[in-house]
């Protein structure tokens, strides 16, 4: 496969799923009841953002039902089988516990979308416990997908900040890379940014690649997207053509930005002298799609 072939990325690791989310469902309470009380239930449980594992490779360890009241139980979908999937928020962990940066290349289609789900839901609930209208308190509803303001009665539903990430490639297909400024040397990824108010995804890839290297981007062509619930992010691949070529650093985001034929990126990870993006992220993914092929590098690959 080239790199300029008009094709989608594939099979992006936290873009799975083999679960309904049902979203009809969520507002039935006595369907969920029966559903929470049901032995075929599963419910992933999440500490911190971490899942509770079993078995090695480790899947999601979904046979444990918490005791957790009605309001805090996040109704994630069912399957094929209609078999119910919950998510909850547990208070204590322990080394069976493990996060998506962990395992969620690892983990099959199901467990996959039900954890990136269920991470991201959690997150958005800590973080969103106050009315930002009125500051008061608010309360999960609908089956864990909105908060309702308990004095205004406003509805809040979930968060996602739309982010566009990109492969850089001049007229004589070199790739860009960079090196943020709070990077350890030899870490190098994909320029990436978050949209802004009233703004296009191309216009986004074009500003973000202007601020932050200072090239002239002309083509923007969409890739893929992948969620990435760290806390609460949606990224979406391009590749962007370069225009201009001289690199220049001027909103400090960037220390190090560097262009790269493909045998110079082959021998930069070869050696050692660089760390790729690991294969969960839609960065790496986007550099193999540039580079043709699953690129192998020393095993210490960036975490």
């Amino acid at each position: 496969m080239s790199g300029t072939e008009l094709d989608l990325l594939p099979a992006l690791a936290l873009a799975r799923s083999a679960v309904d989310r049902a979203a009809h469902h969520r507002d039935n309470p006595q369907w969920l009841e029966r559903a929470w009380a049901d032995a075929s239930t599963r419910v992933v449980r999440v500490a911190d953002g971490r899942a509770a594992t079993v078995g090695d490779p480790p899947v999601l360890d979904l046979g444990t039902r918490p005791d957790v009241p009605a309001a805090q139980r996040i109704f994630l979908g069912v399957d094929e089988d209609d078999v119910a999937y919950f998510a909850a928020e547990v208070a204590d962990d322990d080394e069976s516990f493990r996060g998506l940066r962990e395992i969620g290349w690892s983990l099959g289609d199901r467990d996959a979308g039900l954890l990136v789900n269920a991470v991201a839901l959690l997150n958005w609930h800590a973080t969103h416990q106050h009315c930002p209208r009125c500051g008061a308190t608010t309360e999960i509803a609908h089956a864990g997908h909105l908060r309702v303001c308990t004095v205004d009665g406003t509805e809040h539903y979930p968060r996602t900040d739309p982010a566009v990430i990109m492969t850089v490639v001049d007229s004589q297909d070199r790739l860009l890379l960079g090196r943020q400024a709070t990077w350890p040397a030899g870490r190098f990824s994909t320029l990436a940014g978050f949209v802004e108010p009233g703004e296009s995804l191309e216009h986004a890839v074009r500003r973000e690649v202007g601020e932050e290297v200072g090239l002239v981007v002309g083509a923007v062509r969409y890739l893929g997207s992948q969620p990435w619930p760290f806390p609460s992010s949606l990224m979406l691949g391009f590749s962007a053509h370069a225009e201009t070529v001289e690199v220049d650093r001027f909103d400090g985001e960037i220390a190090e930005a560097r262009w790269f034929t493909r045998a110079g990126l082959r021998d930069a990870v070869g050696s050692g002298e660089m760390l790729l993006s690991p294969p969960l992220s839609i960065a790496r993914r986007l550099i193999e799609h540039w580079y043709g092929e699953p690129i192998t590098d020393s095993g210490e690959a960036w975490r």
